[in-house]
């Protein structure tokens, strides 16, 4: 008899080791992730958020096999309805499809610089594989090698946040603006060249072609939208060369007259 051939196993399941309200969880990545192009719509932009938090309070002895092999993440459609307030159904059916779209979308980051201080790029694809069962509300979500060392065992140079400051955003905008300011929250101040910006957000080419666009479409909805659900103060101008804008000046600080509890 012909012996089987030995089951392949896919990238482990990661353990949690927290039972706080996922909302209560922080969402961490590299700065260059969070400042570089992520190609997400706002429902995959959720789901991964939500796989963020899920890794939160994880050993470092888990996070360095994770980062060797990859690694599996379960998300439950109560979780994602308690982070998102939709219903249990409209969850799992949100869960699900974001995560087969996910499955075909990648990130890119610059690296630093190399020679005559051109920059170093680096893409890749957020996840290698995703199993779903209605039956049971969950989605398991299995994150590359590659992308590890932007989400795991971050020690300098990270963006973090807690999911509940972002799950209110109902536009993927207003939260890879979000992103990009919670980056560089160290210093308040954010001075993308506007083809920086324009990767950032994943402008579409009528808004890189026209300005009036861009801040019609992008600046000020994300702007107010910050305002009014996470409690940001935002300023912002154009730098210009002549009539042309070459780049963005982003001012920011939480407003010390709200009452968000973080």
């Amino acid at each position: 008899m012909e012996a089987k051939a030995p089951k392949k196993r896919g990238p482990k399941l990661m353990p949690e080791r927290t039972e706080a309200p996922v909302v209560d969880r922080s969402v961490a990545m590299s700065n260059a992730l969070a400042r570089g192009s992520h190609s997400l719509n706002l429902a995959e932009k959720r789901i991964l958020a939500l796989a963020l938090a899920k890794t939160d309070s994880i050993p470092a002895a888990d996070l360095v096999r994770a980062s060797r092999e990859g690694w599996s993440v379960r998300l439950l459609a109560a979780e994602y309805a308690e982070a998102y307030e939709v219903d249990a159904n409209t969850a799992y059916e949100q869960l699900q499809a974001s995560a087969q779209s996910l499955r075909g979308r990648g990130w890119k980051a610059q690296m630093g610089y190399g020679r005559r201080n051109s920059p170093i790029i680096r893409e890749g694809n957020w996840v290698s594989m995703i199993e779903y069962c209605a039956g049971e509300g969950r989605v398991d979500v299995a994150f590359t090698p590659h992308v590890a060392p932007h989400l795991l065992a971050l020690r300098s140079q990270f963006t973090t946040y807690k999911l509940k400051q972002a799950s209110a955003l109902r536009s993927v905008y207003a939260w890879r603006l979000f992103e990009c300011l919670k980056s560089w929250e160290t210093k308040g101040i954010w001075s993308p060249s506007i083809d920086e910006f324009h990767a950032a957000m994943d402008a579409p080419e009528s808004c890189r072609a026209n300005f009036k666009d861009l801040r019609r479409r992008i600046i000020d909805p994300a702007v107010t939208e910050l305002h009014t659900k996470d409690n940001m103060l935002v300023e912002w101008e154009p730098k210009k060369a002549g009539r042309k804008v070459i780049g963005l000046v982003f001012k920011f600080r939480q407003d010390p007259q709200a009452s968000l509890a973080l």
